[in-house]
């Protein structure tokens, strides 16, 4: 098996209740496929060959071996490319050789950044796209409907040497986030999502809101985030991981009394989603935080000089700037912040 041309077999670590999914990919790569259960999780896999040769994949921490990790061997024994992380496993090889591989999962580390970016076209989504691609992200922009401001973003980054896509996309609809999602794969595997697409909804006291806009407001800050997270965790587990940064509010937990109650509601389901998410997908090598503005100057306020009228409020005395919003996602996106997830990080003035 160590001739010029060796076969190169994909080894897949899923959960128990996707067996047959495993045995049906080996299937389409020719193999025959053996997993032994044991306890509450599969602690031993091997992929047999059709001629009955037999490659043993040993992990050595197999109560962490969830989700379905990626990890590229050559039957002969030779480590894939790109680089991968350390997790000790072995490789018997046809020969009886043992190589000894220090991979878990393949890194999205060792990738080019590919990040997707809802609510890109403007405000505190114009400014992550910007300093991303100043940071060597490649991005794929997601727009609802300005699409001449979208493109001025996407000349920005292209400016910056990086790629860009931008997508028209209702981030309510699950067909048009896949669509999103698909369209990114003209870059190459998506490594980060920054949920940013958001709606303030009516403003006023919760006893005059009408039930529409409130409707509309938590499809798009909460159900949208949630279907943009669920397709970019999805393909992240299959391409060895990734980061998510929500962008939420301090309003999450000042409450915004007065103003849009329904919209801080919408914003502590965020952070909730932040968390809960962060636990669920991190042995799959996927980070997941939050980013938690105070009130910037955007086009986003309902009275333009809002920022300027509540400075004396803030302990900083002043409103925040886009830009300082997407030095803190560009710093979660990035390797600095390997250790952090489940995160919210209040980038707020002192509020």
């Amino acid at each position: 098996m160590t001739g010029p041309n060796p076969i190169r077999v994909t080894l897949l670590v899923l959960y128990t209740s996707q067996l047959e999914e495993c045995r049906a990919f080996y299937a389409g790569l020719g193999l025959d496929f053996v997993a032994e259960q044991h306890g509450q999780g599969p602690r031993h896999h091997a992929a047999v060959l059709t001629d009955g040769t037999v490659l043993e994949l040993y992990p050595a921490r197999p109560g962490r071996l969830t989700g379905a990790l990626r990890l590229g061997l050559a039957v002969d024994g030779a480590a894939a490319d790109p680089p991968l992380d350390a997790g000790h496993h072995q490789l018997i090889d046809p020969d009886g050789r043992v190589v000894e591989i220090h991979a878990l999962r393949r890194s999205a580390v060792h990738q080019q950044p590919i990040t997707v970016v809802t609510g890109g076209s403007r405000g505190i989504g114009a400014a992550i796209c910007a300093r991303l691609s100043a940071d060597g992200h490649d991005i794929v922009l997601g727009y609802r409907a300005d699409a001449a401001a979208a493109e001025a973003v996407a000349s920005t980054v292209r400016e910056a040497g990086r790629r860009c896509v931008a997508v028209r996309v209702d981030t309510t609809d699950e067909a048009d986030v896949d669509r999103l999602f698909d369209a990114a794969e003209e870059l190459g595997p998506v490594t980060g999502l920054v949920n940013n697409a958001g709606v303030s909804g009516p403003n006023g006291r919760l006893a005059d809101a009408d039930a529409a806009g409130m409707r509309r407001a938590l499809e798009v800050n909460v159900l949208g985030y949630l279907l943009c997270a669920r397709r970019a965790v999805r393909d992240m587990a299959r391409n060895g991981g990734g980061a998510v940064v929500n962008i939420s509010s301090a309003a999450a937990t000042l409450g915004s009394p007065g103003q849009y109650v329904h919209y801080a509601a919408a914003k502590a389901a965020v952070d909730a989603m932040t968390v809960g998410l962060s636990k669920e997908v991190a042995a799959d090598g996927i980070r997941v935080n939050c980013v938690a503005p105070g009130t910037i100057w955007t086009e986003f306020h309902e009275d333009p000089q809002r920022p300027a009228k509540i400075a004396a409020s803030i302990p900083l005395g002043r409103a925040g700037r886009p830009e300082e919003i997407a030095g803190a996602v560009s710093w979660l996106l990035s390797a600095d912040a390997g250790y952090a997830t489940g995160t919210v990080l209040r980038v707020a003035g002192g509020l």
